[in-house]
């Protein structure tokens, strides 16, 4: 697959993709196998734990750079 602009999926949308698969999926899966264990308190700390720190990594990696202002006042 050719990573163009014209591409749907580029490589930093593959990347954000990825990332947030693994902080939703990864550590829902942990938290269902330490809550068939017995250890549920643990399992929602583990999934609380990996959707932050998909939270922290999508802001960190994708938001944090992006110019987010408005227009600059203009005198009339």
């Amino acid at each position: 697959m050719a990573n163009t602009q014209d591409s749907l999926l580029t490589r930093s949308r593959l990347l954000l993709i990825a990332v947030v698969t693994g902080g939703i999926i990864v550590p829902g899966l942990l938290r269902r196998f330490l809550g068939e264990a017995g250890y549920t308190d643990l399992g929602m700390l583990v999934f609380v734990l990996g959707y932050a720190g998909m939270v922290v990594v999508v802001w960190y990696g994708w938001l944090r750079p992006m110019d987010i202002t408005g227009p600059e006042d203009q005198q009339f």
